[in-house]
């Protein structure tokens, strides 16, 4: 979902000062650790980002009106170049959902720091991860191992993704717990991902 300057009015000083142009780089946003509360922020210094739909799943309500039917999309967001985020959405109509999703996961962008951490790769490009991290979320555990340059992502359809729209393009996946949870097993890498930026001692 994008936005133009004509029509995104700033409600935050963060957005007013991407708007006037005193911030140009998502990097300045990071380093000052100041909250992204409105996506088109991250739209004006991430106009390369894509998104792409990970699980879609239909959840019911029951009201004094009736039974209320909702869909719910969980969302990633990347620039495949070091920053990710993940979101959900729900809503009667599936394309306001997604848009909700979207927007939640802009809201939730994280940096991705990148390495070549392998022993066995010597090539010092940032194709893989600096070290082994760890993320968890529900039921799910998973452990990101840095790989050789080559070996590509070995892992399924939905850490490949993450790790795609991350930027990381070599890496061993282990996961435990019930992966069939699409959100929860896409939350878990997202987590892990966001780790890569705590201190490690």
């Amino acid at each position: 979902m994008a936005y133009t300057t004509t029509q995104w009015v700033p409600r935050t000083s963060l957005g007013k000062q991407v708007l006037e142009g005193k911030i140009t780089s998502i990097r300045e946003v990071f380093e000052q650790n100041i909250p992204i509360k409105e996506p088109e922020i991250v739209d004006m210094l991430l106009p390369d980002m894509k998104h792409e739909v990970l699980d879609v799943n239909i959840v019911q309500k029951q009201t004094d009106a009736g039974e209320i039917t909702k869909f719910k999309i969980g969302v990633v967001v990347g620039n495949n170049d070091g920053y990710i985020g993940m979101g959900i959405g729900k809503s009667k109509q599936m394309r306001f959902a997604i848009d909700k999703a979207v927007a939640d996961a802009k809201l939730n962008l994280t940096p991705v720091r990148r390495g070549c951490g392998n022993w066995e790769c010597t090539c010092g490009k940032a194709h893989s991860l600096p070290y082994k991290v760890d993320g968890k979320n529900g039921s799910v555990s998973v452990t990101l191992i840095p790989a050789p340059r080559g070996i590509g992502l070995v892992g399924g359809a939905v850490v490949k993704t993450m790790l795609t729209f991350a930027g990381i393009k070599d890496a061993w996946v282990v996961s435990y717990g019930e992966t069939r949870t699409t959100i929860n097993f896409a939350g878990a890498v997202y987590e892990a991902l966001k780790n890569t930026y705590r201190f490690k001692q």
